[in-house]
């Protein structure tokens, strides 16, 4: 039998991140042939060119889609999902892979699916399940989840969601999240190396802050992202803080400006266009409280025994665990929330998105399966209810 060619795309530093340990084991795998498509932010200088960070793990880049208009605004977003499309259909007709891999909801996912649906191509998708109402992502993964065929969850409730979309339940997997794989086998650095790299002076106490756009809020990003300020600033300087920039969303720009403001006159806080896995998840494990709306702080953070602020709507409905502390996006109780955390005993705190080997899972399910083109036509699945 031939080598199948599996193709990974990937469009922004954290989800490769996620993705590093499966396409490792497809690259390694003899059966395999791995593809990578990177597009989006991957391909941007304004967020930092991440697709050198592949190369400089080794991989090989097959194809590179230009889809981001220097734009967020909701006609710009619209506008780089139609390039998207048009770019992956190129892509995928060059390439010609067996099966194409996505991961999770953003907009560059949705246009990849879309091309990869029309080329008859099979899909196989990671993350979907879940819900995130304060955000349109929830739909774009919804919407993922119909135009895929292999469906890899983080979580038993989100493979009972995808089985409630009508998915066949012999296509549907529970196997955790795959950034907790990176937390397993990654060799994080000690504070010394960060203070060094980053150029940052740890603090008696240290937060670590991610802050995306909540797409589908009635109060304006930037609105919610400057109480989020004005409760930083309540701490005092005796507090350390370590911002990433967020991803190319609605409004996401506003947000960079206002980081670069705040960072610049604060000798306790350093921004970061992006930190790269192995930085951010070191930080997170020396970091006091992880605060902000990033999926990172209810996925990874609990495996680092680390509290969680979790602000906002964006990632309301998904999975929590112990350690995660919900509040809304109002100067004070965040302040209040971020005192609580920092008294929050995690010791006891468990995981509920796996263990770590959700690659391994995944990588041994592609092999199962022989025929990818098999999947192509699909049936729906109706729950079974009584009428």
């Amino acid at each position: 039998m031939s080598k199948r060619k599996i193709c990974v795309v990937t469009g922004t530093r954290a989800e490769y991140g996620l993705l590093y340990w499966l396409m490792k084991g497809i690259s390694e795998a003899p059966e395999f042939v791995l593809q990578i498509v990177v597009t989006g932010m991957h391909l941007s200088p304004e967020f930092g060119l991440t697709y050198r960070i592949i190369e400089r793990d080794g991989f090989h880049i097959d194809e590179k889609v230009e889809m981001l208009l220097s734009s967020d605004t909701t006609t710009g977003v619209a506008k780089s999902i139609g390039l998207g499309v048009i770019g992956f259909a190129d892509a995928f007709d060059r390439l010609c892979p067996d099966l194409v891999i996505l991961l999770g909801d953003r907009f560059e996912i949705l246009a990849a699916a879309q091309a990869a649906l029309v080329a008859k191509i099979p899909i196989a998708h990671l993350c979907g399940g879940d819900t995130t109402e304060g955000a349109f992502d929830e739909a774009i993964r919804h919407s993922v989840t119909k135009m895929a065929h292999l469906h890899f969850v983080s979580n038993e409730q989100a493979a009972v969601r995808v089985r409630q979309l009508g998915e066949n339940p012999e296509h549907i997997f529970n196997v955790g999240s795959p950034g907790i794989d990176q937390i397993k086998r990654i060799a994080l650095l000690g504070r010394a190396q960060l203070e060094k790299d980053l150029g940052f002076s740890f603090r008696g106490k240290n937060l670590l802050i991610t802050f995306h756009p909540e797409t589908l809020g009635e109060q304006s990003s930037a609105e919610q992202f400057e109480e989020l300020l004005k409760a930083l600033d309540m701490l005092g300087e005796g507090v350390g803080i370590v911002i990433t920039k967020p991803n190319a969303d609605t409004e996401g720009r506003a947000l960079i400006k206002m980081i670069d403001e705040f960072a610049a006159t604060r000798p306790n806080v350093k921004a970061f266009v992006s930190l790269g896995q192995l930085k951010y998840l070191s930080f997170m494990n020396e970091a006091d409280v992880v605060v902000g709306n990033s999926s990172s702080g209810l996925y990874e953070a609990p495996s680092f025994k680390k509290p969680s602020v979790n602000i906002g709507d964006r990632q309301k409905g998904r999975l929590r665990a112990s350690s995660v502390f919900d509040c809304p996006a109002e100067r004070d109780a965040i302040y209040e929330t971020i005192k609580r955390a920092l008294e929050f005993d995690c010791s006891e705190t468990v995981n509920p998105y796996g263990d770590g080997t959700a690659s391994e899972k995944i990588l041994a399910v592609l092999k199962e399966f022989k025929d990818y083109k098999g999947l192509v036509k699909k049936s729906f699945f109706d729950l079974k209810t009584a009428f």
